[in-house]
């Protein structure tokens, strides 16, 4: 008789190790990084100012000569993303010929890909590589955004924040804030695909009005 309850045991501990593993990789399939290499621009997507002291760290150590700032105003921090970000970089250092900022309004992550090409093709000469920094669980749906918008003629690496420095998403599970965090990327993903590949006419019309980050 003492047989099934430890089987019990172990298919309850096999269930678990095998439910961790597979909420382990709904994260990490978020994620995206790569080994970083010298770039034209360091493209800063607003956000937490964990972002923009990642990329003023990127940009000390010279993977590149201009740190682009975008984003307008943010009702939920109280300032102009961009301002903000030119702000942070001065104080630590920063030369103001080495920073750009569009604080014009933004709805979204693409919205800034767009700003950012915008300032590559006013600036008369081509860049040719950049590195996106934002944070680890949103790297997935920002790459997409940079292909879609730039195609794919730009070398792009993604230089998620360190997780010492952001939210710990290795185990988001156990966390409200980390659960609501994936579930709400999971979901803008797939809104990203309707709203910027597979809609048009009303359609099209309708998820823009949707737009937001």
């Amino acid at each position: 008789m003492a047989v099934i309850p430890a089987v019990v045991v172990i298919l309850g501990a096999t269930l678990f190790l095998l439910s961790e593993h597979i909420l382990s990789a709904i994260g990490d399939f978020l994620v995206v990084q790569d080994k970083l290499q010298p770039a034209d621009v360091i493209h800063v997507i607003a956000g937490p100012d964990e972002r923009t002291d990642y990329a003023i760290h990127l940009y000390q150590r010279g993977y590149a000569k201009t740190i682009f700032f975008t984003g307008g105003w943010c009702r939920f921090h109280n300032f102009f993303h961009g301002q903000h970000g030119r702000e942070r970089a001065l104080e630590r250092g920063v030369p103001s010929k080495a920073i750009a900022i569009d604080d014009s309004p933004v709805t979204s992550t693409y919205s800034e890909v767009v700003r950012l090409k915008e300032f590559i093709d006013r600036g008369g000469r081509p860049l040719l590589s950049i590195i996106a920094v934002s944070d680890p669980y949103h790297m997935r749906r920002a790459r997409w955004t940079y292909k879609q918008v730039m195609g794919d003629k730009v070398e792009l690496r993604m230089a998620p924040v360190p997780l010492e420095l952001s939210v710990d998403y290795r185990r988001w599970w156990t966390d409200r804030e980390s659960r609501k965090m994936v579930k709400d990327e999971y979901a803008k993903i797939a809104y990203y695909y309707a709203r910027y590949r597979f809609s048009w006419g009303w359609l099209k019309d309708w998820l823009a009005s949707l737009d937001r980050d």
